[in-house]
């Protein structure tokens, strides 16, 4: 099977994104398919010769990807048996410096030969993290072109990419999430003790991912700062009641839930540097619970899933108050998949390694379509 594992973006978590993908790429070559690792935004202008280095064969092979303009042979080899997956890595990063400039002096999202090598291949891992390319843009351009990719679609991506509307879902289907709110930049701005939901309390943008300029605020003049933190990412956020005790989160594959994972950071709540810096989490999988409360997260887990309208794989995230009660925070449609990740622990836990993950989320995709 020849298999596209789409990485990188635009992203704040671009970087994470491009660590999925490698360590995807190279699973899936472990047992035995044709992958190769593809940055959605920067493409690979390498991939068909010389020609492409002026430019203008790239773009008539992306925009006609067709036999009649000779793209079927220009495709053959482009799968090979051998691969070099961490050159294919520092390709990526090689752009990291020149995002902003690039997004500056051009208006198309995906890079060079990129829709054109999604189509060539049997199925797209989508090993994407944040805006653009986990909230179902890119799922509703590859609905439209028949082009077969993992997880949800472009409907269950972009609802859970909402948090202010999966917090509305979840409540409308009495799965049990914080109190909240939503902000847009210019609106009145009351004081944190009047604005309903009083102090401390969580500031976040409404769509970002991987805890990026999410703030925990305890006093005015934090959560002043809270805000403006947030609103540098995005013209809408939510401020959140803040929940004390203890985190969890749960994978659900296939409509199904998997072990209960507890996230405790050493210091602070479970933001970037706790999430991707080695040794500040303590995870334990599965989670020390009682049996009811697993069995309960888990039954909110599948609700979440289904309610989103999500497809194939999730995660979703829990926080449980001291005196036990639940709350369902948010849901991520495409979980980072490194082996250190929360769903490949999840699934180490019932004896699914991580190939066996990675494969496994291939076949759930392609019975799920």
């Amino acid at each position: 099977m020849n298999i596209v594992v789409l990485a990188g973006g635009i992203s704040t978590e671009r970087d994470v994104s491009i660590v999925s993908g490698t360590m995807v790429c190279k699973a899936l070559r472990k047992k035995g398919y044709r992958a190769i690792l593809l940055d959605v935004y920067c493409g690979d202008s390498r991939i068909l010769g010389e020609a492409d280095k002026e430019g203008e064969a790239s773009q008539h092979f992306e925009m006609t990807g067709n036999e009649e303009h000779g793209a079927g042979n220009r495709l053959d080899g482009l799968f090979p048996e051998e691969y070099d997956v961490d050159a294919a890595a520092a390709y990526m990063r090689s752009f990291n410096g020149r995002i902003k400039e690039m997004r500056r002096t051009r208006r198309e999202f995906f890079g060079p030969n990129v829709l054109a090598l999604c189509e060539a291949a049997d199925i797209v891992f989508m090993a994407l993290h944040g805006a653009d390319g986990e909230g179902g843009k890119v799922q509703a351009v590859f609905d439209l072109m028949g082009i077969c990719y993992t997880g949800s679609g472009a409907l269950g991506s972009a609802v859970a990419m909402d948090k202010e509307l999966s917090r509305k879902l979840f409540a409308q289907d009495g799965i049990p999430t914080a109190a909240g709110f939503t902000l847009r930049r210019g609106e009145e701005r009351k004081p944190a003790s009047e604005n309903g939901i009083g102090l401390p309390c969580v500031v976040k943008p409404c769509c970002g991912g991987s805890s990026v300029g999410v703030e925990i605020a305890h006093t005015q003049e934090e959560y002043e700062r809270a805000l403006e933190i947030a609103f540098g990412y995005e013209e809408e956020i939510l401020v959140e009641q803040y929940i004390e005790g203890r985190e969890f989160s749960v994978g659900v594959v296939g409509g199904k839930a998997y072990p209960v994972i507890e996230i405790a950071p050493l210091v602070g709540f479970y933001d970037y540097k706790n999430k991707y810096e080695a040794g500040s989490t303590i995870e334990t999988c599965p989670a020390k619970l009682e049996a009811d409360k697993t069995v309960e997260m888990q039954r909110y887990a599948e609700m979440a899933y289904r309610v989103l309208k999500l497809e194939c794989y999730a995660r979703m995230d829990f926080m449980m108050a001291k005196d036990g009660s639940l709350y369902c925070l948010e849901a991520n449609t495409l979980p980072g998949m490194t082996p250190t990740s929360l769903l490949p622990q999840e699934a180490a836990a019932i004896g699914i390694d991580f190939p066996e993950l990675c494969e496994h989320l291939i076949e759930v995709s392609l019975r799920g379509r």
